[in-house]
This record gives structure tokens, C-alpha cells and sequence, in this order.
């Protein structure tokens, strides 16, 4: 069986997102962050950088959140196409990459966080979601990020009514609720 590794607070509970939209079995290995129990021996041969989330399915060690997020898209959720793949890709690494450093980094998120979000107004505008009509990993990969915002960083987004929209449909979505929403609306 696939094992994710995580804390209990992590970027792991978005992979843990998609695994449940994704309806595979998982065992949710939770590390003591806290403990450094994520800088130890075992989980370092897992992760030599010694960060989470990651997963092993069979023989396979895997790391990087974008680069599991690829996989589990490509091994369970239909990806076949190189047009597609890219295009996820694309998606993927513009939430860790580009959007998410941008706008989670206080030196730019005044600068950045209009811009980011008048793009994705304008594209949700048009579409429910980031590929079209079907809900994807990119919408993992972004929308993760984007529900993020009003949590930790106190960001209105109300400008952005499309956005709001986009949250709203993945807030209701089983999944979501299951792997993000239980974990972090106490908090």
C-alpha cells in the first residue's frame, strides 16, 4: 500500500487531498515533526533533504510535492497525454514556483498577490476550473495554495469574486473537507 509521510500540519495533507480525490489507499505515516523525527535516519532514506510530504509506493521513494502530485495524476488519475502532462505541470509549478513564494513572501506579496489573482479571476471567469470544465490536480496544486491565503495570511480576496467562487467549489468538495478543512478550521 502506498505510504504518505507528513506531519501532522503539513504540505502533506494536500497530497493526502489528492489520494482521497483520487480514491487510493493510503497509509498516512504521521512523523513528530517537533521530535525531528523527519531529520532521522529512517525517514532520511526516504527523503535525504529530510522534508515532507513523501511518499513510497512499492519500490518507489518520492519526494517534492509537484513531482508526487505528477505521479499520482499520471499512475491513477487517467493522465496519458504529453499535452496534458505539461500542461499540469505547468499549473503545478506556478503554485510552488511562482504563486506560492510570490505571495506567501511578505518582501512581495503586495506587489504580487493583485496580479496572481486578477489572472486567475479572469481565467475562472470563464471556466470552474484551472484546466476547463474538470476538476484536476492543478486544481490541487493551486487551489491548496489559494484556500491558504485567507487562513494565514488574513488576505481579503473578496475582490476577486471568481476566486471566491473557485474556493467555495473546492471547499465543498468531500476530499477537501476530509484532508485540509478538518484539519485546519479549529485553528
Amino acid at each position: 500500500m502506498l505510504k504518505l509521510y507528513g506531519g501532522a500540519r503539513s504540505r502533506a495533507s494536500i497530497i493526502e487531498w489528492y489520494l482521497t480525490e483520487l480514491s487510493v489507499p493510503f497509509e498516512f505515516v504521521q512523523l513528530d515533526m517537533q521530535a525531528g523525527e523527519h531529520r532521522q535516519a529512517p525517514f532520511l532514506e526516504i527523503n535525504p533533504v529530510g522534508k515532507v510530504p513523501a511518499i513510497v509506493d512499492g519500490g518507489l521513494k518520492l519526494w517534492e510535492s509537484g513531482a508526487i502530485m505528477l505521479y499520482l495524476a499520471e499512475k491513477y488519475g487517467g493522465v496519458t497525454s504529453l499535452e496534458e502532462r505539461s500542461t499540469l505541470n505547468q499549473w503545478i509549478n506556478y503554485a510552488n514556483a511562482t504563486m506560492g513564494p510570490e505571495v506567501f513572501s511578505e518582501a512581495t506579496r503586495e506587489k504580487s498577490l493583485p496580479r496572481h489573482m486578477e489572472v486567475l479571476d479572469t481565467l475562472l471567469t470563464k471556466q470552474p476550473w484551472l484546466m476547463g470544465d474538470e476538476f484536476s490536480v492543478a486544481d490541487v496544486a493551486v487551489g491548496a495554495l489559494l484556500g491558504y491565503i485567507p487562513l494565514m495570511l488574513k488576505a481579503d480576496l473578496s475582490p476577486y469574486p471568481a476566486v471566491m467562487g473557485y474556493l467555495q467549489r473546492i471547499a465543498e468538495r468531500p476530499a477537501f473537507q476530509k484532508a485540509i478543512a478538518s484539519k485546519y478550521s479549529a485553528h
